[in-house]
C-alpha cells in the first residue's frame, strides 16, 4: 500500500484544520434518514478538537451544480453534528471567501465549524485551482476522511490536498488499510463475491479480481448472462445476450490467471419478479421458458459455503439474488450470515462494500459483524477495479 501521512504525524493543537467530510446524507422533508456517515465521521472530528485543532468541516451535498438550492445546503447537518459529537457545532454561508475566513480565523482550540456545500461553486467539479486556493487561504493543514469521494478530482479532495501539508483521517486510514488487506496484501485463499444486474458494469472489476483472487463467485442477474453464455437455457431471466463473447472471454481470462470462477448450480425461478411469488428451485437446464431466475438454489449456496470455509479472505460486491423480496433473498441471507460467523470466530477477514452490498448485508443483519464495511459506492468500486483514486493518491508521499 503507497505511504500516506495520518492523524498519529500530526501535532493539530493550534492549527485550522481543513476537514474534507462525505456528508452527503440521505435527506427527506428536511431530516436526515440514515446518519451512518456523521457517526463514522465524528471520531475523526473528536479526536481533532480533543488535540486542540480548530477543525473546519466542508463536504458536498447533492448535485446543485454550482448555484445555490436552499434543499441542498448543509445547514440541517450543523445540528446533527454536534448532537452526534457532544458540542457545539457553527455553521458559515459558505465555503470560501471573505466569510468563511472570517470564521475560520475566530476559531478557538478544540473548536467546529461546518462551512456550505462546497459544489455550490461551479469549480468544485472541475478542480478550479482558485477555488483549491480559497479552501486553502482557510486552514494550516488539509485532513481527507471522505473515501467515498475520493474518485473524484475535485477542488476540495485533490486540489486543495496539493496546496497544504495533508493527512488521512481515522475513516479514511480504515478503509485504505481495509482494502490493502483485502487485495493489497492480502491472506490467502481470496474468495471474491460479485453480484449485480450486469456484466457490462462491471467489466473492469471481474478483470481486475480475475488477476488477484484465487476464487471468484458470480451471483445476481450477471451469473444468467455467463449460464447463457455456456449454453444454458434461462428463459425470462434478465441476461445481456450481447456479453456472451465477452462472458467466454472473462472466463478464459480467469483460467489463465489461475483464478477459479464459480458459477451456479441451480435456480431459484419465478414466473414475476414479486414477493411471495410462486417458485421453485431447478438445475441449470431446467429454467422454463415463461420463468425467470431471481436467485440461486440451494446446491449453489452450499457450494459457496464450503468455499468459504476455506478461506482466508472475503472481499463482496453484489448480493446474489433479488434480496429486496422474499423469498429471494435466501441465498444472500446464508452466505452473509455464514460470513458473519466465520469472522468471529476469526477465520475470515470479509470486506464488503458498494450500495446494494451495504443494504443486502443490513437486511440480513451482520453489517457490524463483518471485519468492514465500505460507506463509499463508487469510490469502493473503482479501488476493486484497480483504478488510482485521485483523492488517495494526493495524500501519498
Amino acid at each position: 500500500m503507497p505511504a500516506f501521512r495520518t492523524l498519529d504525524d500530526l501535532d493539530p493543537r493550534g492549527k485550522r484544520v481543513l476537514l474534507r467530510a462525505d456528508l452527503n446524507l440521505p435527506v427527506k422533508d428536511g431530516k436526515i434518514t440514515d446518519m451512518t456517515r456523521i457517526e463514522r465521521l465524528c471520531p475523526t472530528i473528536a479526536e481533532l478538537a480533543s488535540k486542540g485543532a480548530r477543525v473546519i468541516v466542508c463536504s458536498h451535498f447533492d448535485r446543485p451544480k454550482g448555484k445555490r438550492v436552499p434543499e441542498m445546503s448543509l445547514k440541517p447537518m450543523q445540528e446533527a453534528l454536534a448532537r452526534t459529537l457532544g458540542k457545539p457545532v457553527g455553521f458559515v454561508d459558505d465555503c470560501i471567501g471573505a466569510e468563511a475566513e472570517a470564521a475560520a480565523n475566530a476559531l478557538k482550540d478544540g473548536e467546529v465549524l461546518l462551512l456550505e456545500n462546497t459544489r455550490y461553486h461551479a469549480g468544485e467539479e472541475k478542480n478550479d485551482p482558485a477555488l483549491a486556493q480559497g479552501f486553502a487561504k482557510l486552514a494550516d493543514v488539509f485532513v481527507n476522511d471522505a473515501f467515498s469521494a475520493a474518485h473524484r478530482a475535485h477542488a476540495s479532495t485533490e486540489g486543495v490536498a496539493k496546496l497544504l501539508p495533508s493527512y488521512a483521517g481515522r475513516l479514511m486510514q480504515q478503509e485504505l488499510e481495509a482494502l490493502d488487506a483485502a487485495l493489497g496484501n492480502p491472506q490467502r485463499p481470496v474468495v471474491a463475491i460479485v453480484g449485480g444486474a450486469k456484466v457490462s458494469t462491471k467489466l473492469d472489476l471481474l478483470g481486475n479480481l480475475s488477476s488477484k483472487v484465487d476464487v471468484l463467485v458470480i451471483g445476481g442477474a450477471m451469473a444468467n448472462t455467463f449460464l447463457a453464455a455456456q449454453g444454458h437455457a434461462v428463459g425470462k431471466s434478465l441476461q445481456e445476450a450481447e456479453m456472451h463473447g465477452t462472458a467466454r472471454e472473462i472466463l478464459a481470462a480467469a483460467r489463465k490467471n489461475g483464478c477459479e470462477i464459480v458459477l451456479p448450480l441451480d435456480l431459484v425461478v419465478a414466473e414475476g419478479f414479486a414477493a411471495h411469488s410462486p417458485n421453485k428451485v431447478v438445475g441449470l437446464d431446467g429454467v422454463p421458458a415463461e420463468m425467470m431466475a431471481l436467485d440461486v438454489g440451494p446446491a449453489t449456496v452450499a457450494d459457496v459455503l464450503q468455499r468459504l470455509s476455506a478461506a482466508k479472505t472475503l472481499v463482496w460486491n453484489g448480493p446474489f439474488g433479488a434480496f429486496e423480496i422474499a423469498p429471494f433473498d435466501a441465498a444472500t441471507v446464508a452466505v452473509a450470515k455464514k460470513v458473519a460467523r466465520l469472522t468471529e470466530a476469526g477465520q475470515l477477514r470479509s470486506v464488503g462494500g458498494g450500495g446494494d452490498t451495504v443494504s443486502a448485508l443490513r437486511h440480513a443483519g451482520v453489517s457490524e459483524r463483518m471485519s468492514y464495511v465500505s460507506s463509499a459506492g463508487g469510490a469502493f468500486l473503482e479501488w476493486l477495479e484497480g483504478k488510482t483514486l485521485p483523492g488517495v493518491a494526493a495524500l501519498e508521499g
